[in-house]
């Protein structure tokens, strides 16, 4: 069972996510939060696997309640969900740490599949629509860091491959094809290299590859 808390200042469109998790046999809304404060303060009590987290709300919004989240390392895992497609808000609450985001006008299936995906450690954007978005607002990325990072240092050669690999918006599938290696094995060394990292699943750690000029935009 997935463990969800919803954070959106619309209780219309709360208890519309609230209809749609609880006729799922799968998910449990554990709790509702009409703004940021709110939601940091019901995710600390309930602990829910995943946060449905509204960007624009009162007080604390939802990048700065997504940002104290993530910093306090606590196992919820922040789903985005907006009105908006490609724009400042939803890259900075990816750099903030959220898992990825849908639009609210995503179809019952996409949502339910997103919440599983961000319960089980995946970042639910794909990775050509990662690299896009990222493409999109390069000009925000603060450039490769001034001194080196240790956690590159700690990186194989065949997890640096993989890390740039990511970086470059590629698949696991992707990544076998090209460095000819199994599926199964690439996704050993995806997982190694987010653990080595410190990144909480893909999108953070394509930010990672950017942030440290492993890879550019086109």
């Amino acid at each position: 069972m997935i463990t969800v808390l919803i954070a959106d200042d619309q209780p219309l469109q709360r208890f519309g996510f609230r209809m749609l998790l609880e006729t799922n046999p799968d998910t449990e809304v554990v709790g509702e939060a009409g703004n940021g404060a709110e939601a940091l303060r019901q995710a600390e009590l309930l602990r829910p696997d995943v946060i449905l987290m509204d960007i624009r709300m009162p007080g604390v919004d939802g990048i700065e309640a997504t940002r104290r989240l993530t910093a306090a390392t606590g196992r919820s895992r922040v789903l985005i969900l907006t009105t908006f497609d490609l724009d400042e808000y939803v890259y900075a609450a990816l750099r903030a740490g959220a898992s990825g985001f849908l639009l609210k006008d995503a179809r019952p299936d996409e949502l339910l599949a997103g919440i599983r995906a961000v319960a089980g450690g995946d970042a639910i954007i794909a990775p050509a629509l990662t690299r896009r978005l990222l493409d999109a607002f390069a000009p925000h990325l603060t450039g490769p860091a001034a001194r080196p990072d240790a956690r590159l240092g700690a990186l194989t050669e065949r997890e640096r491959e993989i890390l740039i690999a990511i970086g470059q918006g590629w698949s696991n599938g992707e990544i076998a094809d090209r460095l000819v290696l199994s599926e199964s094995t690439v996704k050993t060394h995806v997982g190694r290299v987010l653990a080595k990292i410190g990144a909480r699943d893909r999108v953070q750690a394509v930010i990672f590859a950017y942030d440290h000029g492993l890879t550019k935009p086109k």
